[in-house]
């Protein structure tokens, strides 16, 4: 089945070795329908929750996975990460990666970057500057 991840699971990132040990293949990168919000979790990994307002397309990796994988990755995900239905820029409907909306309370939103890769560039590019 087809798989949206939008942060750390996204390849050469922190926690995609997980991808690969549940034995999922990268399809390729995609975009969200523009209904999303992103928020950064204490500058660990991202949270994404789908709002009836004020949403945007964010833009995430596409992996095929069969079921076990899917629950193996689960496991492994932060707390408040749970799978849920995204719906992609051409009206698609795949598995993902949501947030729950507690988990983003209080933390820095994201969403006028566009994703996860597009933060954390920002913030080395800062830190190189520094």
């Amino acid at each position: 089945m087809l798989f949206a991840v939008n942060g750390t699971l996204m390849r050469g990132l922190e926690l995609n070795p997980n991808m690969i040990a549940a034995g999922a293949t990268f399809v390729r990168e995609e975009w969200t329908a523009p209904v999303y919000r992103l928020w950064s979790i204490n500058n660990n990994h991202p949270g994404m929750v789908r709002v009836a307002d004020g949403g945007a397309a964010i833009a995430l990796e596409l992996w095929e996975v069969e079921a076990p994988g899917l629950v193996r990755i689960l496991e492994a995900e932060p707390a408040g990460l749970s799978i849920g239905r995204v719906f992609l820029a051409d009206g698609t409907l795949v598995l993902g990666v949501l947030a729950e909306p507690i988990l983003t309370q209080g933390q820095r939103e994201i969403t006028a970057f566009g994703g996860w890769r597009a933060y954390i560039a920002q913030r080395q590019t800062m830190a190189d500057q520094a």
